[in-house]
């Protein structure tokens, strides 16, 4: 019989995209304000691999991800999600204003980087992901094999991107370097 044991604090990973800069800082100042500072963030990334939002949250839909430097237990995914999702609604309220048309200013995608593995939380269920709690998912994204992060079938196409896999390379150098927990 195996050990049961706590796994070790893992990553914080929050992915953010809008057509509106200021529904992005808006993430980054309510990131930090909940959980504290960052370990960095990415460029602004174009997000141009589909056209599925954009019916809701119109064009030009730009995406930036963020890495929280302290520790993250894994098991708290589900919780994440659910605050993230209630983040969205009150950056709606908040930018009603320059919304237009949109019925969404902001989505937004948690998950955790360990060492092996991206895993991101999602409201979907499918064959690929597994039930968490409260309505919530998980998926493993990205897998590091072979000395480099590897995308899995079902892995969306901006996450194959070379930008995103290089900042995760960095998220997971910083993770290794003992800075978090």
């Amino acid at each position: 019989m195996g050990s049961i044991t706590q796994p070790s604090p893992a990553l914080l990973i929050l992915a953010a995209f809008s057509q509106f800069t200021e529904a992005l800082e808006w993430t980054r100042e309510k990131a930090i304000r909940t959980w504290g500072p960052l370990a960095m963030e990415s460029d602004l990334f174009s997000f141009t691999e589909t056209d599925y939002y954009r019916a809701s949250m119109g064009p030009r839909l730009r995406k930036k991800l963020f890495a929280l430097a302290a520790g993250f237990d894994p098991s708290r995914l589900s919780e994440i999600k659910s605050v993230t999702n209630a983040w969205e609604s009150a950056c709606l309220a908040e930018l009603a204003g320059m919304a237009g048309d949109a019925s969404r200013v902001l989505n937004l995608d948690p998950g955790y980087l360990t060492d092996a593995k991206l895993i991101l939380a999602s409201t979907k269920n499918h064959a690929h992901r597994i039930y968490l709690s409260n309505g919530i998912y998980a998926e493993i994204t990205l897998q590091y094999r072979s000395g480099a992060w590897q995308p899995c079938p079902w892995t969306y196409p901006d996450y194959r991107r070379v930008e995103y896999l290089e900042f995760f390379q960095r998220c997971r150098q910083y993770m290794r370097s003992g800075r978090h927990g």
